[in-house]
């Protein structure tokens, strides 16, 4: 008895775009760095610590926040939270730096995303970047402890 041709060729069309999509996803890879001295890069930076949980890291790019004026509200998940630079509008010690925010619920192919715009506030501070308030996904409050 011979096995059915049709059913290999749909097994074998299957186990092909299983790799396919298996090689997709590992050469995606990390994002491209922007210059840690520009706005925009100060807000990636600061963005992945948040994402992270790496409070520490995340002061670093802050100006000078104390507890009474920084409201962090509980994150969701952010391990289904993409940002994408939008714009950025640099002054000379201030700069704006616009970002889509894309959070996706219960993943697979017909999940649910929610997607707005949202602002970064930047002061220069010593040459320096800093984030002086971020969009409530991503606003950290760090310990003054850690703070600079």
């Amino acid at each position: 008895m011979k096995p059915d041709r049709t059913l290999l060729i749909i097994f074998l069309v299957i186990v092909v775009l299983i790799a396919g999509a298996v090689s997709i996803i590992s050469l995606r890879g990390e994002p491209t760095m922007l210059d840690a001295s520009t706005p925009a890069g100060t807000v990636q930076r600061y963005s992945a610590a948040v994402m992270t949980g790496d409070a520490e890291r995340a002061a670093d790019y802050l100006a000078d926040v104390t507890g009474d004026n920084c409201y962090q509200v509980e994150p969701a998940a952010t391990n289904d939270v993409r940002i994408v630079l939008v714009s950025t509008t640099e002054r000379a010690d201030s700069a704006q730096v616009t970002v889509s925010i894309v959070t996706y619920f219960n993943s697979g192919p017909f999940g649910d995303s929610y997607e707005e715009e949202a602002v970064f506030n930047l002061v220069k501070v010593a040459g320096e970047w800093l984030v002086a308030s971020a969009p409530w996904q991503l606003t950290m409050c760090p310990d003054a402890a850690i703070l600079k």
